[in-house]
C-alpha cells in the first residue's frame, strides 16, 4: 500500500513509500538534500520497519532534534501501526 507522510522539522517536506506487510519499498522524499535522500531510499529498499527504526530513529541533523532519516523511521512506524 502507498503512504505519504508530511515531515516536521526537516528540509524535506514529504516522504512517500510503499509498505508490503512490514517491508518498505520505493522511498521517495520531496525537497531536502537530493543525493543523500536518494541514497537513503536505495539503502532502505526491502528493509523492514523494525530495521529502519533500529538504524535511523533518533538520527539528528545539525542543530535540529530530528532529520530526514529520523522522519522516515517515524513515517514507516505510523504507516505500519495504521494497518492494525
Amino acid at each position: 500500500m502507498e503512504y505519504s507522510y508530511k515531515t516536521r522539522g526537516t528540509c524535506s517536506s514529504r516522504i512517500e513509500f510503499e509498505l508490503d506487510g512490514n517491508v518498505v519499498h520505493n522511498v521517495r522524499f520531496t525537497g531536502g538534500c537530493n543525493g543523500n535522500l536518494k541514497a537513503i531510499g536505495i539503502l532502505t529498499e526491502g528493509m523492514t520497519v523494525e530495521e529502519i527504526e533500529t538504524k535511523l530513529k533518533g538520527n539528528t541533523c545539525g542543530f535540529r532534534d530530528t532529520s530526514c532519516a529520523d522522519q522516515l523511521a517515524l513515517a514507516v512506524r505510523k504507516a505500519l501501526d495504521s494497518q492494525k
